[in-house]
């Protein structure tokens, strides 16, 4: 077990980043969910229940870290419309630590209460909201991306009334383990008021504690860059839609977090969206590359601020091919092959062939089926979606994939893949799980869903970190 190492660097640094905040008083608090193995990778999973929501349902500080709960400072681009009215207005960061392997962390938390960027909104957090962001995390870590690790869901006694879904409805506080909060939108803010020093200040305090190889700011984007590059592409890889990938939801160490109305692909459809609201279509799922690129076209014109816009540039121009490669890579991850000097003979052949396969839940299907490359090729003539491997695309798909050794044949000995379907998290098993939430309060599909989650990530083990 890992030690309890409180470091709250970033309460001690005393950048005019962030405002002191109270958490909520809430009526009532019923733990539903804690992640012991990430707790167990900061040192706290020895906790009571009863010492668990002291701390992440009432708040009371944990020995040594920060003293009251910060509630960050942000603007950002929404749909690519500048907002300076944003800012944490129903979370805040109540902590920060080293995990397991010496890494600065934060909890963070989501629902919460008010904070003065609530901008008259009730910093509250819908339980169904909550139990998505679970799924979304644990389903997201199984499929080798990069994210946030949901630590804990509480829930709040209260009733609250939202526009989207039937009101009222219960709440809930969700804390996030993650590796930080500063986001794009944190230095568009300092931009905005013309704040240099401050921003130097804050990109001295993400080199020394996120990007240690950065030798200056160009360095330090030029990092930023390379792990939102390799973001993009792991959410690509795994067929996820973000649904709202503003400024202000982009992280300055290429993590995902904060969810919403995101989705996972049913099968292989490049214009499709999360968000009932993204009416053009700007964050489907085939423009998301081009998003995070726009996206940090913004961190990059922020930083001119205090850096000469030639060296940005020059690392800002190098996001298209990090991202091909990152992508790459990701998808012989995905398939557990060894990648080749060039994977486009393979590239060409697979999304001809997903976008054939027009059914519920082929997109992971495929993956699963043919994971082990050729080494699986009886595995998968042999499953429920044989009938689908056959014609001239599938037939220049297994051409290609024919040309890769399998990276670490032993992943197919996992009890799992003698399984017939891989694990999914389409919207309607979603919407399934919370119906027997909030009908009956039966919470059983919703720890088994989390459970055959867990075993699918340890079959895969495609490390997401």
């Amino acid at each position: 077990m890992s030690e309890y190492l409180p470091d709250p660097r970033l309460a001690q640094s005393a950048l005019p980043l962030y405002d002191p905040v109270k958490a909520a008083d809430f009526p009532q608090t019923v733990l539903r969910y804690r992640n012991d193995r990430a707790a167990a990778s900061v040192g706290l999973n020895a906790l009571s229940d009863e010492a668990w929501l002291n701390h992440f349902g009432r708040f009371q500080p944990l020995p040594g870290n920060q003293a009251e709960p910060l509630a960050l400072r942000y603007h950002g681009h929404q749909f690519r419309h500048y907002n300076p009215d944003l800012g944490d207005g129903r979370g805040f960061l109540f902590a920060q630590l080293r995990d397991d392997k010496g890494r600065l962390l934060d909890l963070g938390t989501k629902g919460s209460g008010q904070t003065p960027w609530s901008r008259g909104g009730d910093g509250r957090l819908t339980l169904k909201g909550g139990v998505r962001e679970v799924l979304a995390t644990a389903m997201l870590e199984a499929l080798g991306v990069p994210t946030s690790k949901s630590f804990s869901l509480i829930e709040t006694g209260e009733a609250l009334h939202r526009g989207d879904e039937p009101s009222p409805t219960r709440s809930a506080v969700l804390t996030r383990l993650s590796h930080s909060h500063l986001r794009f939108g944190t230095f568009e803010r300092l931009a905005w008021l013309n704040d240099a020093d401050t921003m130097r200040g804050l990109c001295d305090f993400i080199i020394a504690n996120y990007h240690p190889t950065a030798q200056d700011i160009p360095g330090l984007f030029d990092a930023v860059v390379c792990a939102n590059a390799r973001l993009s592409a792991r959410w690509m890889a795994a067929g996820f839609v973000h649904g709202v990938l503003n400024t202000d939801n982009m992280s300055m160490t290429g993590e995902s977090f904060d969810y919403g109305p995101y989705r996972f692909l049913p099968w292989y459809q490049t214009g499709f969206t999360a968000a009932y609201f993204d009416h053009a279509g700007l964050y489907a799922y085939g423009r998301q590359p081009d998003t995070v690129l726009w996206n940090l076209g913004q961190l990059g014109r922020s930083l001119t601020l205090i850096s000469d816009s030639e060296p940005l540039v020059a690392a800002f121009n190098t996001c298209p091919e990090r991202y091909d490669s990152e992508f790459a890579l990701a998808i012989c991850a995905r398939l557990n092959i060894v990648p080749l000097a060039d994977n486009q003979p393979l590239l060409k052949s697979l999304f001809p062939l997903l976008g054939s396969l027009a059914y519920d839940g082929s997109f992971e299907g495929l993956f699963y089926d043919w994971f082990g490359g050729k080494l699986s090729a009886s595995r998968a003539m042999a499953g429920p979606r044989a009938e689908h491997y056959t014609g001239d695309l599938f037939e220049a798909f297994r051409a290609a994939l024919d040309a890769y050794d399998t990276a670490d044949p032993s992943k197919l000995d996992h009890p799992r893949f003698a399984e017939p379907d891989p694990e999914t998290l389409l919207i309607d098993e979603i919407e399934a799980i919370w119906a027997d939430i909030a009908q009956s309060d039966d919470w059983s599909a919703f720890h088994a869903k989390l459970a055959a989650i867990e075993i699918y990530r340890q079959a895969l083990n495609l490390q997401a970190e």
